[in-house]
């Protein structure tokens, strides 16, 4: 099986990064410096138009002297690290704030035209040639008498601006290195939190894939991936139970086939090479019909058996006379119970007590009932089949006074095959499946049925049905 998810983590990790610096360098960098081009354009537009209503129209107006408009502008130029300049409508360079002189010559600027700002307020670049070096530039009009007499220009260097977002920058590029560490420790976590489990539990179905499910996974997380874990363990847990269960299924089933067919096979070729005398092979025939009977009825068993699967039988549900059904199946034990000498006592609820249930399924878990209390009572002795209603349930009973079955094997007569030393010495005829059967009915009308046994005293089963709810 290929790792690649734990790859597609690391690709995944190593993207969001490249991403990351990518978005950062492309699309946050130009952003950035457009917003604070912008803001800085505001900025110096509002003190462009303060000192065009100030400072610029007082010295067309001769409100004040070249030297102190001069000196205005070079404490604003130091504020602003920005050269301002009172240009003429011409183009002619009035006042620079930068210069030394308070009697500057007059400095045109070559193909000056105020339209090429277009529909801003400012521009970007060397102002026709008379800056050295790219700035950003905004003018405000000095209007005076709705007369336009120059323009206040405002230079900024754009390296300066750059400078201020680099550092915005700068940060961004940190916060994106501690975001990328921050995720690394995500990616660590989930690695610990989820990957590794994850490899564990594949590790365990590789496992269970080949046939091994005494592999187990360790995890007791309280998650999704725990209860996975836990659900995986518990099927490993079954499904090494049902390939024991089927193996036990697989040698019973060939125990219980090979022991008749080897005394049919033997009987049958000691007739017929002489050994058995033509005067005995009556007898022998009789042993080889009742070996018949026995595959017979083991194979009958297993068919019906068969029947009750995950998804359960159909049932033929009717209301009946559960009375009636114990007193007929009783009836048809009355040769067997003649030759042991064994009674039955019946304390039956009422001359008749109806049920809702399938009548010939129950009837075939009252003749097993039966048969298994008679096959392990002793002689002289009685067994008592009894009703009750409570709480809109009748619960059958039947009980006998006679060997009981072990305390370690009581959890385990439900099994099919399974029979216990004592049966298998007392009774060669039984299949093991009676008890199997009887319990698979009793689910498939989903009622319960309970056995309590003491060896020595007896044992008895008790099922329930629903109360018929007659109109």
């Amino acid at each position: 099986m290929k790792r690649t998810l734990y790859l597609k983590l690391l690709a995944g990790y190593v993207a969001f990064g490249i991403l990351g610096f990518l978005t950062i360098s492309t699309f946050t960098t130009r952003h950035t410096y457009r917003y604070l081009q912008d803001q800085e354009a505001d900025s110096l537009y509002r003190e462009a138009k303060s000192i065009a209503s100030g400072y610029a129209l007082n010295y067309y107006q001769n409100t004040l002297t070249l030297k102190d408009v001069q000196g205005h502008l070079a404490a604003i130029d130091t504020y602003l690290d920005a050269p301002i300049w009172i240009v003429s409508a011409g183009g002619d360079i009035l006042i620079n704030s930068r210069s030394e002189s308070t009697e500057n010559p007059l400095v045109k600027i070559e193909d000056f035209n105020i339209t090429s700002f277009g529909t801003r307020y400012y521009q970007t670049g060397r102002f026709f040639g008379s800056l050295n070096q790219d700035s950003l530039t905004v003018y405000a009009p000095i209007i005076t008498n709705y007369r336009v007499y120059g323009y206040v220009l405002i230079h900024k260097p754009l390296a300066a601006i750059t400078r201020y977002g680099d550092g915005f920058l700068n940060i961004s590029y940190k916060s994106l290195a501690i975001l990328f560490l921050c995720a690394l420790v995500v990616l660590g976590l989930f690695t610990w939190v989820v990957y590794f489990p994850i490899r564990k539990i594949a590790k365990a179905a590789d496992s269970y894939a080949a046939g091994n499910f005494d592999a187990q996974v360790s995890l007791h997380s309280n998650d999704e991936i725990g209860y996975l874990a836990a659900s995986l363990n518990y099927m490993a847990t079954e499904l090494n139970s049902l390939e024991e269960d089927q193996r036990k299924f697989v040698a019973n089933v060939s125990h219980d086939f090979r022991s008749p067919l080897t005394s049919i096979k033997g009987y049958i070729e000691a007739i017929m090479d002489g050994t058995i005398p033509h005067e005995m092979q009556d007898k022998y025939l009789n042993i080889i019909l009742v070996e018949t009977e026995r595959l017979n009825k083991l194979t009958q068993s297993m068919l019906e058996l068969n029947k009750y699967g995950s998804h359960g039988t159909m049932l033929d549900i009717s209301s009946f006379d559960i009375n009636n059904i114990i007193k007929m199946t009783v009836q048809s034990f009355e040769g067997t119970c003649t030759r042991k000498k064994i009674s039955f006592h019946l304390i039956l609820t009422g001359k008749e007590l109806f049920v809702t249930a399938d009548m010939s399924k129950i009837q075939q878990v009252m003749y097993n009932l039966i048969d298994n209390a008679i096959k392990f009572s002793h002689a002289d002795s009685a067994i008592t089949v009894e009703t009750t209603e409570r709480n809109d349930k009748i619960f059958v009973s039947v009980k006998d006074t006679g060997i009981g079955i072990p305390k370690d094997s009581l959890k385990k007569i439900w099994e099919r095959f399974y029979k216990t030393d004592t049966s298998r010495g007392k009774d060669k005829k039984g299949t093991g499946l009676g008890l199997s059967i009887v319990k698979e009915i009793i689910q498939a009308h989903n009622e319960n049925i309970n056995v309590i046994s003491t060896e020595g005293v007896g044992t008895e089963f008790i099922f329930t049905l629903p109360v018929a709810k007659l109109t």
